[in-house]
């Protein structure tokens, strides 16, 4: 069994082309904007990743206040890569970084892959509802 770990990958530079290689690989709208996802995943506060090789096959990205909160941005492994145990490596990789912390939320973007996150300890908040603004073109009047 190949080990997608055995670097221990916790860097925040990554090279555009991994990034949009990735991303597309799951149909992620992001990956048309492979420097933009540089700029996110460098100014994130933990970022891990799988790899085979040079090639980038997977990461997950947390976002935190650096001891109360954190929030699991993203999560993803390519296609061809899936069902080898790398998302759940990533996850507890990461779950392990955020051990003191109060709350770790995910909002998933597919209901698909919410028995994923029960799997590994996270339970549906009862009365929370996830909310977002999508795009670039709003602007909130002060």
């Amino acid at each position: 069994d190949k080990d997608f770990f055995e670097h221990d990958k916790r860097i925040k530079d990554f090279e555009s082309d991994q990034l949009q290689e990735l991303f597309m690989s799951v149909e992620w709208f992001s990956g048309n904007f492979p420097e933009k996802l540089q700029t996110a995943l460098h100014n994130s506060s933990k970022v891990i990743s799988a790899w085979d090789g040079n090639k980038l096959v997977g990461l997950i990205r947390g976002l935190d206040d650096g001891i109360w909160q954190a929030t699991i941005d993203c999560l993803l492994v390519n296609p061809a890569y899936q069902g080898k145990g790398i998302a759940s490596t990533l996850l507890k990789h990461l779950l392990n970084e955020y051990s003191n912390f109060l709350y770790v939320d995910v909002v998933p973007d597919e209901k698909k892959n919410v028995s994923f996150y029960e799997k590994h300890g996270f339970a549906i908040m009862e009365e929370g509802t996830p909310l977002q603004i999508r795009g670039t073109s709003w602007k909130i009047e002060t």
